[in-house]
């Protein structure tokens, strides 16, 4: 209801009586105002003079309601007048706004209000961990140097105590073991890490001593279980010799490390530099290819395999011509496919440079024959004790394996045999004493050495060699013949495995 109903009647009884004469009132458009008049407190008056009157609030009884108005009579004598009145409609929808408004900032206000308080805790936690930690540090202050120098004395003789163990243990098998070489490997990593820690940080004593508890412990249960090991295998032959009947067995693959490019690079190959010269002195080599599996364009070189466990020392090399996983190093060089050609190059790895280029006679590349799951190894460069040589397939052996001896001098070919194998049907391939060993996937951790060809007699023939590996395909595959071991790379893992050879010869 609006109060402007309310005024004209109230004024209506006032005007009424006093003058006799019926009023008629007009409203005027009304205007908005936010305050409620408050008519009873107010007292309104008139004066009439000649046909004309106003009337007025008493200002001083309150707050005037409406403005002052005038009035005049008509041809029929009735009064006539004009009232102006305020707008006095209660704005609900504005105050309705104003209690969400209000209601939502109650709430964020809730909301931060608990995170202050959850700040103000965590700040109280961190100063009394602030409190200790200076404390800690206090004291490591005072006395902590002359600690940190007797337990990483302590610490380098526990090291010794362990080599002179591995020294025994190795002594006691005759024969290749996985287990202690692997130990070995760990033994010499923990010296190399307590050296360099030592020089860089001494406080990181504590996890230091908990790897050579757990390197103790592998060494207690490798001596408990020497007595239940495989049965001990043939004495290895001399090194870099072909004094026995062959390869007959293959230890478990000892895991090296990633290869340097990274997960992403799961094709290529690696090894180890062989020179009858200097037979224990080679270089080891990286060389993933880029991530399309085709192109060898970055090697790495490491004088010592410290140097490679430790990504130290690291000599990298760009070439813009390799292509495939079938690299090989011989006498300071390394042999690659020349890219979408059927050449093989020789690069000189001190100077990075090409030193001689010749093209293999008939040769497929370009995945003509390429290994089974393993692309653009058309040409498989190989390396044993007598010499550089080459595994490939022509058009004329309808995809059969080709062995050619090759001069490492010139790249021309010596002499070449022609097996019964195809190709594309072996995962991959080395050469041992001049006889040819193919592999073939059994499934995703197991490979099968289970082809030999022998160009010392012309004979072929079917083996059954389980080969364990850690990922799915088997890129390449490389021999050392002073080490008698097997570098291979594994989905871009670096694996190492000992050939375990038969006693007499065929």
């Amino acid at each position: 209801m609006r109060l402007g109903s309310s005024f004209l009647l109230a004024l209506l009884c006032l005007l009424g009586p006093a003058t006799g004469d019926s009023v008629t009132l007009t409203p005027e458009p009304a205007t908005t105002s936010l305050l409620q008049p408050d008519f009873t407190s107010s007292s309104i008056s008139g004066s009439r003079s000649g046909s004309s009157f106003s009337t007025r609030a008493d200002s001083a009884s309150g707050p005037q309601p409406f403005s002052n108005f005038t009035g005049s009579k008509d041809d029929r004598g009735t009064c006539v007048c004009s009232v102006a009145l305020p707008d006095t409609t209660f704005p609900v929808e504005r105050v309705e706004r104003l209690e969400f408004t209000a209601h939502i900032l109650s709430e964020k206000f809730q909301k931060e209000l608990s995170k202050v308080k959850e700040y103000v805790q965590l700040i109280s936690i961190y100063e009394k961990k602030l409190i200790n930690l200076t404390v800690r540090v206090e004291i490591m202050e005072k006395d902590s140097i002359s600690y940190t120098e007797l337990d990483f004395e302590l610490i380098k003789l526990e090291v010794k105590e362990m080599e002179k163990l591995i020294i025994r243990l190795k002594d006691s098998f005759s024969g290749s073991s996985e287990i202690v070489d692997r130990l070995e490997v760990e033994i010499r990593n923990m010296t190399l890490l307590v050296e360099k820690l030592q020089t860089l940080d001494k406080n990181n004593v504590l996890a230091i001593r908990r790897d050579i508890l757990a390197l103790k412990d592998k060494l207690k249960a490798c001596e408990a279980s020497k007595s239940e090991t495989a049965p001990v295998s043939p004495p290895a032959p001399a090194p870099g010799t072909c004094a026995h009947g062959g390869v007959v067995n293959i230890s478990r693959p000892f895991v090296v490390q990633l290869n340097w490019r990274g997960f992403s690079y799961k094709y290529g190959a690696w090894g180890r530099d062989y020179s009858p010269e200097n037979p224990d002195k080679g270089l080891y080599w990286v060389a993933p290819l880029n991530t399309d599996g085709r192109i060898l364009e970055y090697y790495q070189l490491h004088n010592t395999m410290d140097d490679l466990l430790l990504y130290r020392y690291a000599k990298q090399y760009r070439i813009t011509y390799g292509q495939g996983s079938g690299t090989a190093v011989y006498k300071n060089n390394m042999y690659v496919n020349w890219y979408n050609t059927g050449n093989i190059a020789k690069v000189n790895l001190t100077t990075n440079t090409v030193s001689v280029t010749q093209n293999l006679p008939y040769a497929a590349y370009n995945n003509r024959f390429s290994y089974a799951n393993v692309g653009w190894q058309d040409i498989d460069l190989a390396v044993d004790e007598s010499g550089l040589w080459v595994i490939y397939s022509t058009e004329s052996s309808t995809g059969n394996i080709v062995i050619s001896k090759l001069n490492d001098t010139t790249l021309l070919v010596l002499n070449t045999w022609h097996t019964n194998q195809y190709k594309p049907s072996v995962s991959n391939a080395f050469m041992v004493c001049g006889v040819l060993y193919a592999t073939r996937t059994m499934n995703t951790r197991t490979e099968e050495i289970f082809y030999y060809y022998d160009t010392n007699t012309g004979k072929e023939g079917r083996l059954s060699i389980i080969m364990q590996k850690m990922q799915e395909n088997v890129q390449s595959i490389n021999y050392h013949p002073f080490e008698q071991k097997l570098f291979v790379y594994n989905d871009g893992y670096l694996l190492n495995y000992d050939l375990i050879f038969k006693q007499e010869p065929y």
